[in-house]
């Protein structure tokens, strides 16, 4: 069973639940903050080349546009819990902790802390909960987002700053997300060589400039379908050539498909 929650007064946050699965996520990545843990069974975590194993007691930490894939052992199930939360309120968080200036990275890929796990697990059922009031969702959810940002970011670290230049391009790839743009002209809008951006956008952010549209093109593709929008005028809005191919690009992303998605929202 997967589930799926939004609560549309809390926007900036996303749940999910998934019981007894087995299904195989490609590597992908997320414009959100996510932070999952299994309950049932342990996952398979690959980030930043690297492997690990989650198992009950840890939490899974996951940077907003970092690769990754989380997949459970072969024929045995997991269950998980996954929180996606919006950068801006990330940053929120962290600037009532420590008064920052930029949005902290979590240092690590993996938290080891068992009362913060069974925090995690409490909370995420409370926050699942439709008929719990939306300010005690809110209390919860900012306490649990502090507590691990405590443990897993450092108020001293000094992130690299990315150049206007790249930010810039990855405003654009974010953007007109329905156009069947080039890297040409995407280039020839900020006067740069496209291979040189080519270049620096995987090393910075780790990912490709088209990895990176489809996977804003999937993220507006979740708002739509929350919202109710019809599946099909959907694909067509994000940019994909058709039905088959967005719901398949949907799938590789989620597990899950698009209809199989969207009823999670509909009452």
């Amino acid at each position: 069973m997967e589930r799926f929650f939004k609560d549309p007064k809390i926007p900036y946050a996303e749940f999910r639940y998934s019981i007894r699965s087995s299904k195989v996520f490609k590597p992908h990545l997320h414009e959100r903050l996510s932070i999952g843990a299994v309950d049932q069974g342990q996952v398979r975590f690959h980030i930043a080349g690297e492997d690990y194993i989650l198992k009950p007691g840890s939490l899974a930490l996951i940077n907003p546009d970092a690769i990754h894939s989380c997949n459970a052992d072969p024929q045995k199930a997991r269950s998980y819990y996954m929180l996606y939360l919006d950068g801006s309120y990330c940053f929120k968080i962290q600037q009532a902790l420590w008064q920052s200036e930029s949005f902290q990275k979590m240092q690590f890929p993996l938290l080891h802390d068992q009362i913060l796990y069974q925090n995690y697990i409490a909370a995420m059922d409370h926050l699942l909960d439709p008929e719990m009031d939306t300010l005690g969702k809110e209390q919860i959810l900012a306490d649990l987002t502090g507590k691990i940002f405590l443990h897993a970011c450092s108020k001293t670290e000094n992130n690299d700053p990315v150049s206007d230049h790249l930010e810039n391009f990855k405003s654009l790839l974010g953007s007109d997300l329905e156009s069947d743009i080039t890297l040409d002209q995407l280039a020839c809008k900020l006067a740069a060589n496209p291979f040189t951006l080519l270049r620096q956008f995987k090393s910075t952010f780790g990912v490709t400039p088209h990895a990176y549209r489809l996977n804003c093109r999937l993220e507006k593709a979740r708002t739509l379908l929350q919202q109710g929008m019809d599946i099909g005028d959907t694909a067509l809005l994000c940019g994909f050539f058709d039905q088959s191919h967005f719901h398949k690009a949907f799938k590789a992303a989620t597990t899950v498909t698009p209809k199989e998605y969207q009823v999670n929202f509909l009452q």
